[in-house]
């Protein structure tokens, strides 16, 4: 007999949860204990299994809706049934019916049930292809924008590789293929905005057609009859079924990438990001824009990321050992070829275009914060001459053991952080409403990261627990993570101290914008060689070549007085200087 799926208890004191997404559709089988649906609460976001096996026969709350702890969500019935707990059960049993009917010839029928024909697309992936969904991406994120296609019409796609950028108001991400095949329909164009669990393509075999859209009921018989035989090429088929928009997006990126430029029947052989010798190891597209730029065939690398992946530093390494060397080889005539002519303007100039989501959340918060906070900045000059010979005596060693470069701001972190364990108060936040101060227990460091879309500051959690080669390694990771749009709303969630590298762009230094409700920031300026006074121990005063930075504290005077910052820039100028990291390397 039916079984009624009922909303669980969630937790104490929660009496209701929203829909945010259907796991399975009617008519598909399930298992006892298989997830069914995706339910969000004000606490949790959780899945709720099946109670029973047999057949999901009917959708009693739709995606969005919310229903309280108790109320029928489904109906799962055993094989043959019709979901008699009440509701229409005659959707699900001429989805079943259609289900049993073989449709080897989708033109030939230009009137099937649409819903039937999508649930059969979701489960068992035929002729009519499987539709990629907008995800849930982090609690409380109800929708998703739409900021690039990595993939076009008509392009193969493996599973999991990646096939959409997607920014929302926490995070920039890829939303990979669920399954393999070609892609046969865009249905949300670059910049539209789509609700989590919203259909954002389908995914199909080679030659299938998109299923048919309700706007083509009124027509049945304009489209099917040019179709029939031209089956081995999805591209007329799925070309109707996009906007303008979409074909207009579709044209620039082809131009953008020449590797793609060949007809869609040869371009899945290069369509992992330029040809890796057969590999079937994904780019991505920042690595793939820097070999363009950097003229370095991508073929011809080894990836040293994980799974063998290809990174940003792999590329920037094949680049810098072909300029190194004479031999007339295309990225060394790059750089020559010119070298008295200006820079190429850049093709913003005389445009105007829409904010992004991203700059708008930047734009937002920023302002809020300088506006809410009484800031301030103190700056202290450090020598770090004894960092620099340990680096160039270690980085080789650390390269081998760690596998990343030891560069200096793992150095900058580790004083920062020991020095917030010293000086609580720079890493507490202040609550004027509430009155009071919230002192962490642990020292979770945003690590303020540039990418071709804006600055993104994910945190590494607890770490005060970490030597300088663990923090190396988790700077790298984040960093390639962040720019690779690989992050996870729990990665750029938590922080409470910020330190930002604005001199790896060359400036000496700045005043960072506190992020609220942080009260401190940390900016580090570049490492240069000069001239400076220090004091010889047998010679006295003398001049000498010494590598120096800037350090930068903006700070929340509300919170913390000047002679607060100060002590803590103290704490971390001594530690820098004196330079006793030898035993924290993990050599």
């Amino acid at each position: 007999m039916p079984v009624s799926v009922t909303m669980p208890a969630l937790g104490e004191s929660v009496t209701e949860g929203t829909i945010t997404r259907w796991l399975k559709q009617e008519g598909e089988r399930v298992e006892v204990d298989e997830p069914l649906l995706e339910v969000s609460t004000d606490k949790v976001d959780t899945e709720i299994p099946s109670p029973a096996a047999g057949v999901l026969t009917r959708i009693v709350a739709a995606e969005d809706d919310t229903v309280d702890v108790g109320g029928e969500l489904a109906v799962i019935s055993e094989e043959g049934e019709s979901g008699a707990s009440g509701g229409d059960s005659g959707g699900a049993a001429a989805a079943e019916e259609s289900r049993d009917e073989p449709e080897p010839e989708p033109e030939s029928e230009p009137e099937p049930a649409p819903k039937a024909e999508q649930q059969e697309s979701r489960s068992s992936g035929d002729a009519s292809g499987t539709e990629v969904p907008m995800p849930a991406l982090g609690e409380s994120v109800t929708e998703g924008t739409i900021t690039r296609w990595l993939k076009s019409v008509g392009d193969t796609v493996e599973v999991d590789e990646p096939l959409v950028e997607v920014s929302t108001d926490k995070v920039d991400t890829e939303i990979p293929s669920p399954v393999a095949g070609t892609l046969l329909e865009i249905k949300v164009a670059e910049d539209e905005t789509a609700e989590v669990g919203a259909a954002l393509a389908v995914v199909g075999e080679s030659g299938a057609q998109a299923a048919p859209k309700p706007e083509s009921k009124p027509e049945p018989k304009a489209e099917p009859k040019p179709e029939p035989k031209p089956e081995p090429k999805p591209e007329p088929q799925a070309e109707p079924a996009r906007t303008e928009a979409v074909q207009q997006r579709q044209a620039e990126q082809k131009a953008d990438r020449p590797e793609k430029a060949e007809p869609p029947a040869t371009a899945p052989a290069t369509d992992t990001g330029a040809a890796q010798s057969g590999s079937s190891v994904y780019v991505t597209p920042l690595v793939r824009k820097l070999a363009n730029e950097k003229n370095v065939d991508l073929s011809t690398l080894t990836g040293t990321g994980v799974g063998g992946r290809i990174r940003k530093q792999d590329v920037l390494d094949a680049a810098e050992k072909a300029a190194s060397k004479s031999a007339p080889a295309a990225p060394a005539a790059k750089p020559s070829a010119a070298p008295s002519q200006p820079s190429a303007p850049s093709p913003l100039r005389g445009r105007t275009e829409k904010i992004s989501r991203l700059r708008r959340a930047i734009a937002n918060n920023t302002f809020n914060a300088l506006h809410s906070q009484a800031q301030l900045t103190t700056v202290v000059e450090v020598d770090v001459t004894k960092v620099a010979q340990l680096r160039a005596a270690k980085k080789d060693a650390f390269l081998e053991r760690h596998g990343v470069k030891l560069s200096f701001l793992p150095f900058f972190a580790m004083a920062a952080v020991e020095a917030l364990q010293r000086y609580p108060q720079i890493n507490a936040s202040i609550d004027m409403e509430a009155g009071t101060i919230t002192y962490p227990a642990s020292e979770n460091l945003g690590l303020a990261v540039d990418t071709d879309k804006g600055l993104i500051a994910p945190v590494i959690h607890n770490a005060g627990d970490l030597n300088l080669g663990g923090l190396a390694k988790r700077i790298a990771e984040l960093a390639q993570r962040t720019r690779d749009n690989k992050l996870v709303p729990d990665d750029i969630a938590g922080g409470t101290f910020t330190l930002t590298n604005t001199g790896s762009r060359g400036a000496l230094f700045d005043t960072p914008i506190v992020n609220a409700p942080q009260s401190a920031m940390l900016g580090t300026g570049a490492v240069v060689k000069r001239a400076v006074v220090v004091n010889d121990p047998d010679l006295g005063e003398v001049i000498a070549p010494r590598s120096m930075v800037y350090l930068a504290l903006s700070y929340d005077h509300r919170l913390i007085d000047g002679a607060d910052a100060a002590r803590y820039l103290t704490a971390v100028k001594e530690r820098l200087e004196a330079a006793d990291f030898e035993g924290q390397l993990g050599l």
